[in-house]
This record gives structure tokens, C-alpha cells and sequence, in this order.
């Protein structure tokens, strides 16, 4: 039974594996198809951490898919129905975003440690809660995302490895590269509509 239930888990991580690349890099390139790759992904996650008892994992898994949604939608259509630019995010934005991380975390430590069997509601909570801020970033289409995501995939890695994930474990740290080249590319484009947003001024 649990070698069957292993090799269950393990055929679903190389597939949630492939989505969530596929997912990443076309974020890299600024692709607004991300989304769906990445919906993919998560519905296979949300299966693999309810059997590893990963709770605050799968409430994350459920907010990404939301974010995942609103994040297509918006990188569609912005806000005056044209495609949203990359951009930093203002004084209000960040405020939010650490908002979100104490918020996440204060709710998920109290939630696992007290309502859960979760061996490691601390941790669970930390990463959940970067991850939180950094999807909602990236759904604002803000270059910020990429540091926010990177917290959270630095403390996920050695998690998932204690917890026996190591497909996903290996995905986090390709990750994690991916997330700091994805951060240089965004920047360049940055600058890039900068300069020419000024020379057309």
C-alpha cells in the first residue's frame, strides 16, 4: 500500500513537474500563457500535498489557482482593457504585499499548529506566507514577485526534502534559479520600455 501510494505521488510530481516548467519559463519570457500551464500544475500539487498532509500547501495551491485566474485575466486586459506592462510596485503595493506575509503567516501558524496534524506548522506557515505576497505580485504583473516567490522557495527546499518530495524539491531549486534569471529579464524589459517610453516623451 505505501509503495503503491509512493509511486502514485511520484508519477504526479514528474507531471506537476513538467506543467510548473513549462509554467516558469514562459513567466521568464513574460508569456501571459503561463497561466495555464501553471493551473495545471497546481491541481496536480493540491492532490500531492493532501496526501502528505502539507494543509497550509494546499490552501496556497487553492489561492494560486485563483491568482492564477485574476493574474491571466489581468495580464490580458489591465485595467483599461490593454495588456498591463511589467512595473515596480509603489509604496501602497508593497505595504500590501508585506501585509499579506505577516497576515498568511499569523493565520496559517495558528491554523496548523492548533486545528492540523501538520509536523511542521512553522515552516509550512513561512513558506505559505511568501508565496501569498509573491502570487499576488505576480499577478499585478510586478517585478517584485520574483524576490517574494525566492524567499519562499529557499525555505521550501530542505521542507520538501525532510518531507520525502524530492521531484519537487528538485523543482524548487530549478526554480529558484529560474526566478533570479527570470528577475534580470524583467528588469532589462523594464528599463527597456523606460528608455523608450522617455524618448518617445
Amino acid at each position: 500500500m505505501i509503495t503503491e501510494l509512493l509511486t502514485h505521488l511520484t508519477v504526479l510530481q514528474w507531471l506537476g513537474t513538467f506543467f510548473g516548467v513549462a509554467q516558469v519559463l514562459l513567466a521568464r519570457k513574460n508569456n501571459v500563457n503561463n497561466y495555464l500551464f501553471g493551473i495545471i500544475s497546481i491541481l496536480i500539487s493540491i492532490w500531492v500535498h493532501y496526501k502528505t498532509r502539507l494543509y497550509a500547501d494546499i490552501l496556497l495551491s487553492l489561492y494560486y489557482l485563483v491568482m492564477s485566474i485574476y493574474g491571466w485575466f489581468y495580464w490580458k486586459m489591465g485595467k483599461q482593457n490593454k495588456e498591463a506592462p511589467i512595473s515596480r510596485s509603489n509604496k501602497k503595493e508593497q505595504g500590501i504585499a508585506i501585509g499579506i506575509v505577516l497576515g498568511c503567516f499569523l493565520l496559517m501558524a495558528y491554523w496548523l499548529s492548533q486545528h492540523t496534524n501538520s509536523d511542521v506548522p512553522i515552516w509550512d506557515a513561512i513558506i505559505c506566507a511568501f508565496a501569498w505576497a509573491g502570487m499576488w505580485l505576480m499577478a499585478k504583473r510586478k517585478i517584485e514577485n520574483w524576490v517574494y516567490l525566492n524567499i519562499s522557495n529557499f525555505i521550501a527546499i530542505p521542507l520538501l526534502i525532510y518531507k520525502g518530495l524530492y521531484i519537487y524539491a528538485g523543482l524548487t531549486v530549478f526554480l529558484f534559479i529560474v526566478a533570479v534569471s527570470a528577475y534580470i529579464e524583467w528588469k532589462k524589459i523594464l528599463n527597456n520600455d523606460t528608455t523608450r517610453a522617455h524618448a518617445q516623451a
